[in-house]
């Protein structure tokens, strides 16, 4: 079966001219326009997962994640396309282009608001509580949304990127509630991101890859597969991309951790070796036994276990697993931690020992499935190599990710993004200003007004119950205006970087003494 041309396609076919439409492969010319977009430079000053602080150039930004992971993706998708065993394969499924991975990598992070997942949950509760939003906020929705429409704002076409390549960006291809039907949250079990978040019953997917505002330009973007590959599944491009962010995101944090400090030998060696040392017991424990005693070292290992079977019981296997712990307590406490890092030229190097080291061995446990689990994409690691992965992130949340002083400042900045949208509310709906507001926030909200209008009243569109409105009473479902001020502020708001946020409020609040920045741009 040959490869669809319609791979190549353009939905408007008139789309903006970027700097570097130079190129001759159209995928070419769709990774140059996304390496010139503002929306790729801001990234540079947007948390992956610690804010860099004083650390300098030693922390990951969504900038170098995103080059990083693009890095990975093309290593893998150069080492499959070379491979005799699946090239028939990667042609039936619909095709596996380097230059489309590479593309769809450095494009997936987009959307990331300030302070990366914390700003995303923020985001997502003032979206459907306070202005209705039934899509609420998604940052790989938003990565669609600025690829689709508002990339290059005013024009409703972004950046106008081939069908491949805006297929290859959807991690999830679905929408929060509708598309497809029946929707993929009733699979049992559902793909990985579609169930609905236990403590947010009827809220719809927790991953998901589209607004409705965006759904055609989905539906575009997956016509060349159709037949190829079921309506839920990645194409293999996305499947691609989403190993290599994976295999990024287990690699390159632990070396941020590691450079600023907080990964510590001693815990960590305590956590994994308690585990291998209790395991026979701690298995045999009821569940109930693990709320009582979160902390006990050796316990959150064994729930990472249990959770592995629950959900992925298509891989798991408790022999990969302890076999993973052993590896991954080998390399990261004997190896990675055994030292700390002092920012010598030997720190640096046993840092990229250990990163390539890592790299190489999970590019090469890299294997194509022609008939995958709903839970795996077609391209996936090797069992033992999955396994070691899980173990790598579990590392950084539980020594990470459960530290109270990042709590402390995570709360800090929900604080103030949820400030900063009341201000910008404030500032939009107030009458002496309509003259005033900034010029992008005045363009976003025409643009949103004239995309939520054909949706009044359909229940993708509007949430319920709605807590609060612009004068304090319950939104009328009919006020597309109210909804489309809403959608235009969390994308003003989600398009900053992290230090314009803060300095965007400190002037709202009156605490700047600057008349003229170049903190932001209004």
């Amino acid at each position: 079966m040959d490869v669809p041309a319609s791979r190549g396609s353009r939905r408007h076919g008139r789309g903006p001219v970027a700097p570097g439409d130079l190129a001759a492969s159209p995928f070419r010319v769709d990774r140059d326009r996304i390496v010139s977009s503002p929306f790729f430079d801001r990234l540079g000053g947007v948390t992956q997962v610690i804010s860099p602080g004083g650390a300098g150039l030693l922390v990951h930004n969504r900038l170098t994640h995103s080059l990083k992971v693009a890095q990975v993706g093309r290593a893998i998708a150069e080492r499959l396309t070379a491979d005799g065993e699946y090239r028939a394969l990667l042609d039936k499924l619909g095709g596996c282009d380097p230059d489309v991975v590479e593309a769809a990598a450095l494009a997936h992070d987009l959307g990331h608001p300030p302070f990366g997942h914390l700003g995303e949950r923020v985001l997502d509760t003032l979206a459907r509580q306070r202005f209705g939003l039934a899509d609420g906020f998604e940052g790989n929705a938003q990565s669609y949304r600025i690829v689709t429409r508002i990339g290059l704002g005013g024009q409703s076409v972004g950046l106008d990127l081939t069908a491949a390549v805006r297929a290859a960006t959807l991690k999830y291809p679905w929408t929060r509630r509708s598309y497809p039907q029946p929707h993929v949250r009733y699979l049992d079990p559902p793909p990985r991101g579609a169930s609905e978040p236990v403590d947010d019953p009827g809220s719809g997917s927790a991953k998901f890859g589209a607004y409705v505002t965006e759904l055609a330009d989905l539906q575009h973007a997956r016509e060349p597969f159709a037949g190829r590959l079921a309506p839920w599944q990645q194409t293999v491009e996305a499947s691609v991309m989403d190993t290599a962010d994976d295999i990024a995101y287990a690699i390159h944090d632990l070396e941020d951790f590691h450079r600023v400090g907080v990964l510590q030998q001693g815990s960590v060696a305590t956590e994994l070796i308690a585990w291998q040392r209790d395991a026979t017991a701690l298995r045999g424990l009821p569940a109930t036994a693990f709320s009582a005693q979160a902390r006990r070292p050796g316990w959150a290992v064994e729930r990472l276990r249990r959770q592995l079977h629950r959900k992925d019981g298509w891989i798991s296997d408790d022999t990969a697993f302890a076999d993973a712990v052993e590896h991954v307590r080998h390399e990261v406490v004997d190896g990675l931690l055994a030292a700390p890092f002092d920012g010598s030229m030997e720190a640096e190097q046993n840092v990229t020992r250990f990163s390539a080291f890592w790299t190489r061995r999970l590019i090469d446990a890299i294997e194509v499935r022609p008939d995958p689990p709903v839970r795996a994409g077609h391209v996936v690691l090797a069992p033992v190599q999955w396994h070691e992965v899980q173990v790598l992130k579990f590392i950084h949340s539980r020594f990470v990710l459960e530290r109270p002083d990042l709590a402390l400042h995570q709360r800090g900045q929900a604080r103030l993004l949820a400030t900063l949208v009341e201000a910008l509310h404030a500032w939009l709906v107030d009458p002496d200003e309509v003259t005033r507001i900034p010029r992008r926030l005045h363009d976003l909200v025409a643009q949103a007004e004239a995309e939520l209008s054909p949706l009044a009243g359909t229940a993708d569109l509007v949430a319920a119950p709605v807590s609060a409105t612009e004068n304090g009473a319950r939104l009328a479902p009919g006020d597309v205006a109210a909804l489309a001020r809403g959608r235009a502020i969390i994308d003003f708001v989600a398009s900053l970087t992290d230090n314009q946020a803060v300095a965007m409020l400190d002037a709202l609040s009156g605490r700047s003494g600057q008349l003229w920045t170049d903190a932001f741009v209004l």
